[in-house]
């Protein structure tokens, strides 16, 4: 494995073709973002260029990929990962691509090396940092479609900017995309503003099925498959759900597992500043970022939510 700089990358990029964008498993924003925006910044350069389609892409971020995808990856095709910290986090359908992988653009401080070539700056707020910076290096500007992407991507990982990992270089990109045409009160609207009946519901049964430890300082919620399935809830209603039961009140340390359809637990962490969501994570072969980290569990929900608790109590 190599490890490269932005300019390094930049180089890279021009020196070959033929790329294929691969995102990672449950599509965030800054997964969703950065792959179309590499795509498109590659594009701009001249280069053939596709994103690899995520199955379990979600009409909240698929906009996003609309004429830039391809359904599988052919000969001669140059792989890269974006905001993907480990083979793990890629979707099982392409899980076995991850070897011919070259390059990974990526921003999680716990992120397992496994490709050739690799870019990861765990000070990036959000990998669509990144994805702006290696344009930059490419002396190219942003059109209006690129600014979108690259706004989504860092606006969601920091909370609409809220979050502890905000920096001066995270407003900068934010002002870069504004300035080249980014619809920032159209998508703050659409991604922050807006909520869904069945989202509010879901929030309603977290709050009364939250379980307080520490004195009331840390919170561990456990959704069932079928709490959601009786609610009516969506992906993209539960989209970033984990971050809620830190927002209440006297919560300093959150974590929220769900049960998926095939009865893997998706674990998510979130903490102030003073935790590290990580030293959770980890302990369940996951990872992510001092703020935020997640993991996926192969235990029963009641039991993967007590080893959770004890995981919690040790932070």
């Amino acid at each position: 494995m190599t490890k490269l700089t932005r300019n390094e990358v930049a180089a890279f990029l021009q020196e070959n073709d033929h790329f294929l964008i691969l995102s990672h498993r449950r599509p965030d924003g800054d997964t969703a973002g950065s792959s179309a925006a590499l795509c498109r910044i590659l594009r701009n350069q001249g280069k053939t260029a596709h994103i690899l389609e995520n199955p379990e892409l979600t009409e909240r971020f698929s906009w996003l990929h609309e004429g830039l995808t391809k359904p599988e990856a052919e000969e001669g095709d140059i792989l890269i990962c974006v905001d993907v910290a480990s083979p793990g986090m890629l979707p099982k359908a392409y899980s076995h691509l991850a070897q011919n992988i070259r390059l990974r653009l990526d921003h999680h401080a716990s992120a397992t090396s496994f490709t050739e070539l690799e870019l990861v700056d765990p000070h990036a707020a959000a990998t669509g940092e990144i994805i702006y910076d290696i344009s930059q290096e490419l002396w190219q500007d942003m059109d209006s479609a690129t600014a979108d992407a690259l706004y989504v991507a860092v606006s969601t990982d920091t909370g609409c900017f809220r979050y502890s990992n905000t920096d001066h270089h995270t407003f900068l990109v934010a002002a870069a995309c504004s300035k080249f045409g980014a619809r920032v009160y159209e998508l703050n609207q659409q991604l922050f503003e807006t909520n869904t009946l069945g989202r509010l519901k879901m929030q309603a049964w977290i709050v009364e099925n939250l379980r307080l430890i520490r004195e009331g300082r840390m919170a561990v919620v456990a959704i069932p498959r079928q709490v959601e399935q009786d609610i009516g809830v969506t992906d993209d209603d539960m989209d970033n759900i984990s971050s809620f039961p830190r927002t209440i009140a006297g919560i300093e340390a959150a974590a929220t597992l769900r049960e998926g359809a095939d009865g893997e637990i998706k674990l998510s962490v979130r903490t102030i500043p003073g935790y590290d969501a990580t030293k959770v994570a980890e302990r369940f072969g996951g990872g992510g970022h001092k703020a935020a980290a997640g993991a996926n569990i192969r235990l029963p929900l009641a039991q993967a939510a007590e080893e959770v608790e004890k995981a919690m109590l040790e932070l």
